[in-house]
């Protein structure tokens, strides 16, 4: 399927028929009915017996755990699909809703298998894990007993798990459905906060201006409700850490990245203290560029001055993608090909769709879908090669099956970043105009900047919010305060920031999906930079090793990911090779200016 746009040609929109042929249909229904007939046998059969089970038993529990969780995971995948296709629609909203109130409450049945799996005995455990049927899933296990020392009595597990639909998910999908719902207006027109941020990067200057202003009015005039929205899941975390003996707000987050905590500190220590090396040092170039000596926030994303703002179709941007991807593995541009080839992606901008972009796993016995809003620019390109990194990483990982294929957070952004990167320098080594090296170098370092800096100053936006919010609710003028204090300090002082742009914290989704998720895009970035100079470096057998880096899925953790091309995300050294890639380029647009 496709939608044919004048400027941008055929915009594929996925077909979600591989889940679903449609929210009535029968194998819905009946997928969801045998879900849950199995998942009371499942409960009868294995409450209160996995201390007692063999080996073979144990893993044959196991493998009927993950098909039930491959067909509940496959209709949730569904259900977010059709809502993030229209969010707007309030039988979208229904149908969601409706699908997660019944996977929750079928999931009652199987919540004690994890809960046992915990509680048994390290040596026990060992001992069952000596026969093949349970070591299959010895990384499986392993991570789900991190958690251990977190854990609730049972009773308080299916408490929360119960009420996960009326709490945490109801706040998540009245934020989607009110950002959904806002309409932004401009000359004449009430646009989509897709449409209006894009304008953010338009190349006239009064433009981007009206446009920033209008999304700052907007976000302002609704700033209670995203208050609300903010300290309501904040609290509910800290209560929730409380209970669970987290020591600080970012302790489950960087748990289940399988990340210490003291790795994370470190990047983030890193970046902070490169802030002037590189926000500072390249917007001071860019305002010099401009001829002023104060940048207006709505210019960070300004194109340069000689920019002709080039537009791509998107036929043009599937072969850039594909052709870098290709150069590097011709195996790597197949798996991509099959996403444009088979009604996998979702292009076109629609009210009421998701805005921004992303890749949805689904299932591994299904395939991901990716989701973007196309617009033609380079960053769209960019976006593109991003997402499809995600897919392609998602069809390798598959194998792996539904317990072991998703990787955490900090290492899913890896086949990302690296097919940006990919496509970023397949293009620029073709262009042989200065001018136009300069515009897209300006183009990857904004772009490294927004992945680095911005995400570690919304990380710091985070941690000041749910350290502040355990003395009593924040004000939206509040955080609006602590919002302008870390815009200041990461982007530094050339910037000239109006009033209306104290409320844009309310628009950013991660802060109320996934709290901390924000520092995974800089450790994502800054770990392929540094793996993506062992590639330039000519590294022998560099791509088998990395796509079997991908192929782990989340069998294995960073350090063992990373050994094989001679890195180790615990020293310090290894974040400032990353930021260095940054400042080369920096030095480069110095050099062409």
């Amino acid at each position: 399927m496709s939608k044919v746009d004048p400027d941008f040609g055929a915009l594929p929109e996925w077909d979600l028929g591989d889940l679903y042929a449609g929210t009535d249909d029968p194998k819905l229904a009946s997928d969801l009915d045998r879900g849950e007939a199995d998942a009371r046998a499942f409960h009868q059969r294995w409450a209160g017996r996995l201390a007692d089970a063999s080996g073979a038993e144990l893993g044959e529990a196991i493998a009927a755990y993950e098909r039930l969780s491959e067909t509940f995971n496959r209709v949730m995948s569904y259900a977010q699909l059709v809502y993030s296709s229209n969010v707007s629609d309030p039988a979208c909203g229904r149908f969601y809703q409706g699908m997660q109130e019944r996977v929750t409450d079928i999931g009652v049945n199987t919540l004690f298998f994890t809960l046992e799996l915990n509680r048994l005995d390290d040596a026990a455990l060992a001992e069952k894990l000596k026969h093949p049927a349970t070591a299959r899933y010895a990384p499986w296990l392993r991570d789900l007993r991190q958690f251990r020392d977190h854990q609730l009595p049972d009773e308080i597990e299916r408490l929360l798990h119960e009420k996960e639909v009326a709490g945490r998910s109801a706040w998540n999908r009245l934020f989607d459905e009110t950002m959904a719902g806002l309409r932004f207006p401009l000359d004449g027109k009430d646009l989509t906060s897709a449409e209006v941020l894009h304008l953010l990067s338009d190349t006239d200057g009064a433009t981007r201006k009206k446009a920033a202003k209008a999304f700052g009015a907007v976000l302002g005039a609704n700033a209670r409700l995203f208050a609300l929205i903010t300290n309501t899941l904040v609290k509910d975390k800290e209560i929730e850490d409380k209970w669970r003996n987290y020591p600080r707000p970012t302790s489950y987050r960087n748990l289940s990245n399988q990340v210490e905590d003291e790795v994370v500190d470190a990047l983030v220590s890193a970046v902070r203290g490169a802030y002037g090396q590189l926000a500072h040092r390249y917007y001071g170039m860019k305002a010099r560029w401009f001829g002023v000596d104060k940048l207006d926030y709505w210019d960070r994303n300004a194109p340069l001055p000689e920019d002709t703002d080039r537009h791509y179709r998107w036929d043009e941007a599937r072969d850039l993608v594909l052709g870098a991807y290709g150069r590097f593995s011709p195996e790597l541009a197949d798996l991509g090909k099959r996403f444009f080839d088979k009604s996998w992606i979702d292009a076109p901008v629609r009210p009421g769709k998701s805005p921004g972009a992303f890749a949805h796993p689904t299932v591994p016995s299904a395939h991901p879908y990716l989701l973007v809003n196309f617009m033609g620019k380079s960053r769209d390109v960019m976006t593109l090669a991003h997402e499809l990194g995600h897919g392609v990483h998602q069809l390798l990982a598959a194998g792996r099956g539904q317990l072991m294929a998703d990787t955490p957070l900090t290492l899913a952004e890896t086949a990302s970043v690296f097919g940006e990167m990919l496509t970023f320098n397949a293009m620029l080594d073709a262009e042989t105009d200065p001018g136009r090296r300069r515009v897209l170098l300006a183009g990857k370092v904004e772009d490294m900047l927004n992945t680095v800096v911005r995400q570690i100053a919304f990380y710091e936006f985070e941690r000041r919010v749910h350290d502040e919010r355990r003395t009593g609710e924040l004000p939206a003028e509040r955080l609006g305060e602590l919002w302008m204090e870390v815009q200041r300090e990461s982007l530094g002082p050339v910037f000239r920031f109006d009033e209306e742009y104290r409320h844009y914290w309310a628009y950013i989704p991660h802060f109320v999906h996934t709290p901390f998720y924000v520092y995974a895009y800089a450790f994502g970035d800054c770990l392929v930079n540094s793996l993506y100079d062992v590639y330039r470096n000519g590294a022998p057998g560099f791509e088998g090793k990395y796509l079997d880096m991908l192929r782990a899925g989340g069998t294995l953790r960073h350090k063992e990911l990373l050994a094989p091309f001679g890195l180790d995300a615990g020293d310090p050294a290894f974040w400032r090779r990353g930021l260095d890639i940054v400042v080369g380029y920096i030095d480069q647009l110095e050099r062409v200016a």
